[in-house]
């Protein structure tokens, strides 16, 4: 993610504080300073982290923090706190028009941010609320702009409107909203065109719409990986064409990421989502709080829940049968290749262990991600009862698994080795569930009985 650096950086600095049983003025001031450095190599606006440090000074230097049991901590929440505040304090969501009126709106931002695939990304969002889109082609520069938008349209179940490359963008969105009319689409979501840089024909054809059509939210697209630039994008949108709030993309990146903690302060705009991948459904509502936490390294379990009742695909019935068979200390093979597949689906263990404030360097060398797909091997190697009975793994089939799976014999006996241990200890935790109402299964509250890891 695009703040691995800084959240290393800054954990560091909390080992530091919390290793102190008491706090000085001198300690907390050499802690801010390195904040302050990790938060310009993160490519944060200057004036942005000048004034953050300078307001975590003013509260962590307090004789409530100072004479505090765990001043240490005490510092960090105030980090966190202030990290919050600097990022927008609460979730700001896309306004739409009351009741069953039309709402237009108008996407911008310069060419490469990833706008047309955002732009259908949040039709897809759009959707899960029960809202009918159509999102228009108003790019008619750029070539295969309009194709882009048509075949991510399609994968989305959303309609698009399209008059060709030789229309004006401001025709062509005329034409679409009187379309919608008539089709009851109830949001119509422009897709302009974007230039390599900020320039004036691009501001006026923007200018241009906004004057000739009711525009409800002007959302700019903005690459965090271009760091200060993005705000500096930011700031030239708003005071040219007037923007209600940000979207930022390829956070999943390895980039600085200092545009997150600085759009909101420099525009004073809200950030609404964060593109977290390449895929149509790789689009997170943006959580000041929940942001703040994994830049510190705390995690972020209510994202983590969101994500997997979005993503994990399974049918009831399958959800009883292996919650029975867990609970009994009889899971099968079938039930491990199940939960590989719903781990892939959240983006991998790696990234679920992130979420859950377990990443960075501790655990970098426990996820190994070709381990993972050498023990599915293994699985795939086997017949299908096999799969169904694990008791029937006698040496010579092992033999056989572990040469379909390209591994040694030794490897098949580790891993299954692992897997019946695995199902003792479920079986001892049998009593969890029975005696205390909670669901082994539920790892995670998601909205068919969470989310299951490899056991």
């Amino acid at each position: 993610m695009a703040f691995e650096s800084l959240t290393e950086k800054l954990q560091n600095v909390f080992k530091n504080l919390r290793s102190k049983g008491r706090l000085t003025e001198a300690d907390v001031k050499a802690a801010c300073k390195e904040v302050k450095m990790a938060l310009l190599e993160a490519d944060v606006n200057f004036k942005v982290v000048k004034n953050f440090v300078k307001t975590i000074e003013e509260r962590a230097v307090g004789q409530e923090v100072l004479n505090g049991l765990n001043p240490g901590q005490m510092v960090i929440k105030i980090v966190n706190e202030e990290l919050i505040n600097l990022m927008g304090s609460e979730g700001a969501e896309i306004k739409f028009q009351p009741g069953k009126a039309m709402t237009v709106i108008m996407m911008c931002g310069l060419q490469g941010a990833g706008k047309t695939t955002t732009t259908a990304k949040l039709a897809g969002k759009f959707k899960l609320k029960g809202k009918k889109s159509l999102l228009v082609a108003c790019d008619v520069y750029r070539p295969a702009a309009i194709k882009q938008l048509q075949i991510n349209g399609e994968k989305m179940g959303v309609d698009v409107f399209s008059m060709g490359e030789n229309q004006k963008p401001l025709n062509i969105a005329k034409a679409a909203i009187e379309h919608a009319a008539k089709n009851g689409h109830n949001v119509v979501i422009l897709d302009t065109a974007g230039r390599l840089h900020v320039d004036e024909e691009m501001m006026t054809e923007l200018v241009e719409i906004k004057e000739q059509i009711e525009v409800h939210q002007t959302i700019l697209v903005v690459d965090v990986m271009t760091g200060q630039d993005a705000v500096n994008v930011a700031k030239e949108f708003d005071e040219k064409i007037g923007i209600d709030g940000v979207i930022l993309t390829k956070v999943d990146g390895d980039s600085r990421g200092g545009a997150a903690l600085s759009v909101k302060a420099v525009t004073g705009k809200p950030i609404f989502y964060a593109g977290m991948g390449e895929k149509l459904e790789d689009l997170e509502q943006f959580y000041p709080d929940r942001m703040a936490n994994r830049i510190l390294g705390m995690g972020d379990v209510l994202s983590l829940i969101e994500k997997a009742q979005e993503k994990i695909d399974i049918d009831e019935q399958t959800e009883r049968d292996m919650a029975s068979r867990l609970k009994k200390g009889q899971m099968n093979f079938n039930d491990y290749l199940e939960s590989m597949k719903q781990m892939r689906n959240m983006g991998g263990l790696g990234s679920i262990l992130s979420m859950m404030g377990m990443g960075g360097n501790d655990l970098a060398g426990a996820v190994d991600d070709k381990e993972l797909a050498r023990t599915e091997a293994i699985v795939l190697s086997m017949t299908r009862e096999e799969r169904e009975n694990p008791k029937l793994l006698n040496p010579s089939r092992k033999y056989r698994i572990a040469k379909g799976a390209g591994v040694d014999v030794s490897v098949v006996n580790r891993f299954v080795k692992q897997f019946e241990q695995s199902q003792k200890m479920m079986k001892q935790m049998k009593g969890m569930g029975g005696k205390h109402g909670m669901n082994p299964m539920s790892l995670m509250g998601g909205k068919k009985g969470g989310m299951r890891f490899p056991f």
